[in-house]
């Protein structure tokens, strides 16, 4: 049950970081893309993959957020990866604030890897 609950969530993490680049490198260089409808709903399909295996596996392995340090840092690195993700996509006023939010957003998938790897908060 845990290979494949942490097959599914690793997967989705890199089809879900993979759909939010290029989706970004779109909307820099080519934003009609962006108009496609299966651009629109598959980034929702993979998300919601993503969380479900996400509490599948904390079920799994009886670590819950608000009470394990390291899964309450991934909780709140991906709300910042999807506030930072949402303002490079689209709140963003211009190109060079975008590029800030996309950074920035990026850094937070890089700390959440480090935190899911080491199992060690980083500012907890």
């Amino acid at each position: 049950m845990y290979a494949a609950a942490k097959h599914i969530h690793l997967t989705a993490i890199a089809l879900s970081v993979l759909l939010f680049v290029i989706r970004f490198i779109w909307a820099q260089f080519n934003p009609t893309f962006l108009q496609k409808k299966w651009v629109k709903i598959v980034p929702h399909v993979i998300d919601t993959i993503l969380l479900l295996s996400a509490l599948w596996l904390c079920i799994i392995i009886s670590q819950y957020p608000f009470v394990h340090d390291w899964v309450t840092f991934k909780v709140v690195g991906l709300i910042a990866y999807i506030l930072l993700g949402m303002f490079a996509l689209k709140w963003g006023r211009n190109a060079p604030m975008r590029w800030i939010g996309f950074i920035g957003a990026i850094i937070w998938v890089v700390l959440i890897a480090n935190v899911a790897i080491t199992k060690q908060p980083m500012f907890f």
